[in-house]
């Protein structure tokens, strides 16, 4: 199941005796472990037991199976946390199975695993009485999804339109996601508002450097000079000097190069270019409003003045100013 359905499911079905949580997403990870320790663990120092699952090889995965046989001595369940652990299918087989096929009900192992591991592990997610949580970045779906669900959980209304605004300003990152909600809802009982609003996120939520490069691009692609001006003089003034600012502008028209480059399924894309989904969905919207031909030309006057920079032709400034009068200014094909 994915995250945003665990917090349901747990409430409906109670402990379940295994859990993975897998998965780059570190906040789904930590968030999925404290609301099981807060149902079922009353006290953390004697029913607790957590293990670096890189030391549990061969012999050693026993210290794990006995720690989890063990009685709680307070709490309603013993919960034992190993992180990082992929044990090859040999290992399953050898030490793991019974634990697996005959789980014991005063326990819960909790396995937390960045990753599925390495060619030859076991494939822990569809063992006997494993309860799965897909701990992956989230497409922006479902991130909205969350932002309105915790909204509303806490009396708040919000409609999807702002929650898409919250979640593209934190460029869809769980953990600044969840920090900049948990603001919101703070500043929302302060005053008594009883809805999120576009204002109050654009008020409170100061957009992510990667979100502003993009505002910066689509007003490019608008040959809205007025706004790019704007955001230039925004970013200025939030630590980007004009070196920083023309790396990443070449940084941003590389990649969507690369993207318009690219063949197949968002999903494929993403993976091709090592990037999430939603990021490739985007670009590939906004590379669409160039051209193969404008992007190249666009990368190529972003590198060309940050080597003049680096030549001493130009200075920083100077170069920024030169760069925006050749996006701006000089004719240009698209195709």
């Amino acid at each position: 199941m994915k995250y945003i359905d665990f917090k349901k499911f747990t409430e409906e079905n109670g402990a379940q005796p295994i859990y993975l949580f897998e998965g780059e997403e570190v906040y789904f990870r930590e968030k999925g472990e404290a609301l099981l320790k807060s149902l079922f663990l009353q006290e953390p120092t004697l029913d607790y037991t957590a293990f670096d699952g890189n030391a549990l090889k061969g012999e050693k995965i026993k210290t794990l199976i006995d720690a989890v046989n063990s009685f709680p001595f307070v709490s309603v369940k013993r919960v034992v946390r190993v992180s990082e652990f992929y044990p090859t299918e040999k290992d399953f087989d050898v030490y793991l199975k019974d634990l697996f096929d005959a789980p014991p009900q005063d326990s819960i192992l909790l396995i937390c695993n960045s990753g599925k591991g390495k060619t030859g592990s076991a494939t822990l997610a569809k063992k006997n009485n494993v309860t799965y949580v897909d701990c992956g970045r989230s497409d922006e779906e479902t991130i909205k999804k969350w932002i309105y669900g915790t909204c509303k959980r806490a009396g708040l209304y919000a409609d999807g339109v702002t929650c898409g605004k919250l979640a593209s300003y934190c460029v869809y990152d769980m953990a600044r996601v969840a920090q900049e909600t948990e603001k919101l809802l703070g500043y929302c009982a302060a005053v008594g508002a009883t809805r999120l609003t576009d204002e109050i996120v654009e008020e409170l939520v100061y957009p992510d450097a990667e979100y502003k490069i993009f505002e910066l691009a689509n007003a490019l692609a608008r040959k809205n000079y007025s706004t790019y001006m704007r955001v230039l003089k925004d970013l200025s003034t939030r630590g980007f000097n004009e070196t920083s600012l023309l790396s990443s502008l070449a940084s941003y028209f590389k990649g969507l190069y690369e993207t318009s480059l690219c063949k197949g399924s968002d999903q494929e894309v993403a993976m091709a270019l090592g990037i999430k989904e939603y990021a490739a969905r985007k670009n590939r919207e906004q590379a669409a409003k160039f051209g193969k031909r404008r992007l190249l030309q666009l990368y190529n006057d972003v590198y060309a003045a940050i080597s003049d920079v680096k030549c001493g032709v130009l200075t920083p400034a100077s170069a920024l100013k030169a760069v925006t009068a050749r996006l701006f200014f000089e004719k240009t094909e698209n195709f």
